[in-house]
């Protein structure tokens, strides 16, 4: 048994386009920071700041967001590489504002983090990379290479090599712990989120079915009387008319259309009986054979065994999430065993358990433990193997059935019970379970 996938589902997105009224929104945020802060050190502390240089990088940014907004409007996602890009003349603006004002003397120089977190939060690993890189050689030039920092004229303020030096350190390790902690934290948080969005798209499409086979049997018995009444007239019609004349075939043929027409009913009211109801109940060893019949007769067996003399089996409301979770993890051991698979159900007065068991290779010994995660996998593409036309696994199918058992109460473990395989998911509800057992 290995990693499955749901067919149709979407990949993990590592990049989630913000608006462009957001970064415009936080550049406009910088620029009134920014501006007070460099007219309350010129005005309010009568210190020296080159003012017209300072105001220029400001204007700058006052500039660029303006055609920002006029060009592609305050609705457009721009793409990653756009935002990268706009985050890195951020980071350079904001390191030439240093540069003028004291650089790493300048206690405002925490404020370099700040583009390396947003980058961490909304960008690719690749482009939170790069942001980073910017940053720390930004922080490495200015601490050379910057103007005196705004002082009063009649104190002379000096800083201790070594103590500089510990502000540079401190503002690398805060790039690196930004870039790489916040950003993995933001994937996992978005994968987390797609995967989720895809369980509720599955599950959405097992309702609708459910639902339209509802619908079916509720027309098929709107249908049923107006089509029994010109079934009869029809009749009484060819009782008539003389036989072999055109309007008695003509009779013949309603009735026979009308025939067929009542089979055809029949066959729409038996889909709300065919497991499709999600109101009904029934036993787990009967719902059990149910998700496994669409997996039958395909070259491998599926063998069911239930512990007898626990009682009569549990009674389960046959869910859309407990019937397509089943029907997944089944569906996978079947897809990955050599010749059979073992089902067994078990309850006593605390729990009841469902193990499936396939004779197959089992899982990957190094995954196991992070078994149902979204987007984990071990199904390869091989362009060269026998299973060439066939796409590889997203790792979504476990992380759903997981999900969607879970939601009715079970807990579920992933185990191989051989040295060489033999994968087997252990299902449990505990006795009681609100959704779960009802009987």
């Amino acid at each position: 048994m290995s990693l499955m996938h749901a067919d149709g589902l979407p990949l993990p997105s590592t990049w989630r386009p913000l608006r462009l009224e957001t970064l415009v929104l936080l550049r406009w945020l910088a620029i009134a920071g920014q501006t007070i802060g460099v007219l309350f050190v010129a005005y309010g502390l009568g210190f020296p700041v080159p003012l017209a240089e300072c105001f220029g990088l400001i204007g700058l940014s006052v500039a660029f967001n303006v055609v920002m907004i006029v060009r592609f409007g305050a609705a457009h996602r721009p793409s990653s590489q756009f935002a990268a890009i706009q985050i890195a003349y951020d980071s350079l603006q904001l390191g030439g504002l240093l540069a003028l004002t004291g650089g790493l003397h300048n206690p405002f120089s925490l404020l370099l983090l700040a583009p390396v977190s947003v980058s961490a939060t909304t960008l690719p690993q690749r482009a939170t990379f790069a942001i980073a890189l910017l940053v720390a050689i930004i922080a490495s030039v200015v601490s050379v290479w910057h103007w005196p920092l705004p002082w009063a004229p009649s104190e002379q303020i000096v800083f201790n090599r070594i103590y500089v030096i510990g502000i540079w350190v401190s503002l690398i390790c805060g790039v690196v712990f930004i870039a790489a902690y916040t950003n993995r934290v933001a994937h996992d948080a978005r994968q987390i989120a797609d995967a989720l969005a895809a369980t509720e798209l599955a599950l959405s499409h097992k309702e609708q079915l459910s639902a339209l086979d509802g619908l079916a049997a509720a027309a098929a018995h709107e249908l049923g009387t107006p089509l029994s009444t010109i079934a009869l007239a029809a009749k009484e019609m060819c009782s008539e008319v003389e036989k072999g004349t055109p309007l008695a075939e003509d009779v013949e043929l309603i009735i026979a259309q009308a025939a067929r027409c009542r089979a055809i009913l029949a066959k729409l009211r038996n889909l709300g009986s065919d497991g499709g109801d999600p109101f009904a109940s029934v036993p787990l060893t009967d719902l059990l054979a149910e998700v496994a019949r669409p997996h039958d007769g395909h070259g491998k067996a599926i063998l069911f065994y239930h512990e007898k003399a626990a009682g009569p089996a549990p009674v389960f409301k046959r869910s859309v999430g407990l019937l397509y979770g089943l029907g997944n993890l089944i569906e996978n051991a079947a897809d990955f065993a050599r010749q059979r698979v073992r089902v067994e159900a078990g309850w006593d007065t605390e729990a009841i358990t469902v193990t499936i068991t396939d004779d197959g290779p089992g899982f990957p010994p190094e995954l196991i433990a992070r078994l149902g995660e979204p987007y984990l996998t071990t199904r390869a593409r091989d362009p060269q193997g026998p299973d060439a036309d066939k796409p590889g696994g997203l790792g979504l199918g476990i992380f759903i059935a997981k999900t969607l058992l879970e939601r009715t109460g079970a807990r579920l473990a992933f185990l191989n019970i051989e040295a060489n395989g033999h994968a087997q998911v252990k299902i449990v509800w505990p006795r009681g379970v609100d959704g779960a057992e009802i009987g």
